[in-house]
């Protein structure tokens, strides 16, 4: 597996937007077919497939009239675009501007991918018919809020799956808690008393939220951060466990073969295999 390509959102010759778009030929002309990890959303709009996107050691497959959402952060490869027809939306984290788009792109869960249903289909197309008419706008001296405001549009009409799941607000702080937190903290009990809930309160939301309880969690979001530092920067299993908080090599080692049933080596082997 390739080392990861870091990318900073940078829009061609529009500097004050914080929405780009582009088509899959234009993306075909840019993709090497390595890993990379941005610091911006990727929304894709699939018009035609097949293809294929691998996300976070998951592959996602580019058919007829689906979406991808790949979030800041999360190390993608787009594995086979060669038939896709179809646009992808490049955005910073702030850049919808209604509470509830805000919302879905502020979440750091794992990609989402969907099919979008046929009675759907009309107004996706016209709202993302609008964003590329105004993205072909020429650059103003002016800020203009315009492809924002689209942008939402788009992600309303889209309806994403994780859009039924805006969560309340204490699984929300406990996320981003848990963003900001999981490379020094790992026990549940730390986010119940640093965000005021009783651990049995926080417990219940998480498990309302995620089906998951609180430390499995957290354990998921470790696991998900050492695969990519295994995987993708090469790191050693000593130098994982000083960047994710371990007190040892050996300890986080027996961490990540408890959680994924294999030694970080092995398991770095087999990507590296790929």
């Amino acid at each position: 597996m390739s080392v990861i390509r870091q990318m900073t959102y940078q829009p061609a010759g529009r500097p004050a937007t914080s929405v780009e778009v582009m088509t899959f030929g234009r993306l075909r002309e840019l993709n090497d077919g390595g890993t990379q990890r941005a610091d911006f959303h990727v929304l894709a709009v699939v018009d035609a497939g097949p293809g294929s996107v691998t996300v976070d050691f998951r592959h996602y497959p580019l058919q007829d009239r689906s979406a991808v959402w790949i979030p800041p952060g999360a190390v993608h490869r787009w594995d086979d675009i060669a038939d896709v027809a179809g646009h992808l939306v490049l955005f910073v984290p702030t850049a919808p501007v209604t509470h509830a788009t805000r919302e879905l792109a502020a979440s750091p869960d794992p990609a989402a991918h969907w099919g979008i249903p046929d009675a759907d289909w009309p107004f996706v197309d016209t709202a993302r018919s609008h964003l590329l008419f105004e993205a072909s706008a020429p650059p103003s001296e002016s800020r203009t809020e315009l492809p924002e405001i689209l942008l939402s549009a788009l992600i309303t009409r889209l309806h994403p799956p994780h859009a039924e799941a805006l969560t309340p607000q204490v699984f929300r702080l406990f996320r981003s808690s848990v963003e900001a937190h999981f490379r020094r903290h790992h026990d549940a009990d730390y986010y119940a008393r640093a965000l005021g809930y009783a651990p049995r309160t926080l417990s219940r939301a998480v498990q309302q939220a995620t089906g998951r309880t609180a430390k499995a969690y957290i354990v998921e979001r470790i696991v998900l951060e050492a695969k990519r530092l295994l995987a993708h920067d090469r790191l050693t299993a000593a130098r994982c466990a000083d960047v994710l908080g371990f007190p040892d090599a050996s300890n986080f080692s027996a961490f990540f073969g408890r959680a994924t049933g294999m030694r970080p080596g092995a398991w770095q082997a087999m990507m590296a295999a790929e």
